[in-house]
């Protein structure tokens, strides 16, 4: 199988004879070798090759000879790269996410390539960096912090506000938002909102109400926090139309999919005021630079690099999900959904074009 997102290449040895490149290692993002490896069971012939590099259609010969590979969120597997794959024999394509946009489900299936993914790994990762993310760009923590390193204790610019009262609205209430709304609930004593086209039973019990319509969750919320999956519907849900809708002031979390925020829209609404702060782990063209050092590069994205001047920005590179706990899951639901396919050609998170 073959892994990008600077992860690996593995495949099943038990199905196809050995070669000079099955025990190939090239060592990157250390903590998903380790959690990968630590994974496989004693009895598994399951096999790894490791790459340094995102999976596209340049890199996507490097497949030949594996049977599966294994992607993270910014790799890429439209239709030309499921061409390549499809010829060099890949079977299955395991995702280390919850998320399958970056599939083309349709052309997977025209292939017979099997997709699977994590739909839960730990929820409480997100959820509690959501929360804390959140108080960071209302209490400024980062700022706080470097005007000490720097011997300057004056709390001039440092002003934030209460959470409790206040009034949150989750967009999206997958156990991500659920939990997130939870705490702000029951730990902080907000109202808290949201809006699903599917709500959940659970939303009652832990302190959530459900709106009727988006446009009643942007008039009423202080706080907005995303954790809607990325599809049709829901791609630039946040737009100088929606923007438009909040409150003058309101505060902007995402630690969901970069495209759901229109950063054009985004930056206008900085510039105007109407949006006072934004937290964000995630962004719309963020391929080009997460999960890779980019500090002696000139960053060629002008609204990436626009964001990054904001003082009320506060950014971080897609590390919601970084806990121990998070990847021994996502580990283990890996390497459980290729052993199913590989003994029965399907596994309880596959998904296809109707998903």
């Amino acid at each position: 199988m073959i892994c990008g997102g600077a992860l690996c290449i593995e495949r099943c040895a038990c199905s196809q004879p050995k070669t000079a490149t099955d025990n190939v290692v090239l060592l990157v993002l250390q903590y998903d070798i380790d959690s990968l490896k630590g994974s496989v069971p004693k009895d598994s012939d399951l096999e790894f090759t490791f790459l340094d590099s995102l999976l596209d259609a340049t890199t996507a010969i490097l497949a030949v000879d594996h049977e599966a590979v294994c992607l993270f969120v910014n790799d890429r597997c439209d239709e030309s790269v499921l061409n390549i794959l499809h010829k060099h024999g890949v079977k299955y394509i395991v995702l280390r996410c919850a998320g399958f946009n970056n599939v083309d489900l349709p052309t997977a299936a025209k292939f017979g390539i099997k997709v699977a993914r994590v739909p839960a790994y730990s929820p409480e990762a997100v959820a509690e960096f959501t929360i804390g993310m959140l108080l960071t760009v209302i209490r400024k923590y980062h700022k706080a912090y470097n005007r000490v390193r720097e011997g300057n204790f004056l709390l001039d610019g440092l002003l934030g506000f209460n959470l409790s009262g206040k009034t949150v609205g989750i967009i999206g209430t997958g156990k991500i938002g659920l939990l997130t709304g939870k705490i702000l609930a029951n730990g902080f004593n907000c109202k808290v909102i949201a809006y699903d086209p599917y709500p959940s039973p659970l939303a009652q019990g832990y302190g959530i109400t459900y709106v009727d319509a988006l446009d009643d969750l942007l008039k009423a919320s202080d706080i907005i926090s995303l954790h809607c999956p990325l599809t049709d519907s829901t791609e630039y849900i946040i737009n100088d139309n929606s923007i438009s809708k909040m409150k003058k002031g309101v505060v902007l979390i995402n630690t969901s999919r970069g495209a759901l925020i229109d950063t054009y829209a985004l930056i206008r609404a900085l510039k105007s005021g109407h949006v006072s702060a934004v937290g964000l782990d995630v962004f719309e063209r963020e391929q080009a630079y997460f999960f890779a050092d980019s500090s002696s590069k000139v960053i060629h994205d002008d609204s990436f690099a626009r964001l990054l001047t904001f003082y009320n920005v506060f950014m971080t590179g897609h590390q919601a999900f970084l806990t121990s706990e998070a990847l021994k899951n996502i580990a283990d639901t890996t390497i459980q959904n290729l052993r199913n396919l590989e003994a029965t050609g399907t596994c309880p998170n596959i998904v296809d074009k109707s998903s």
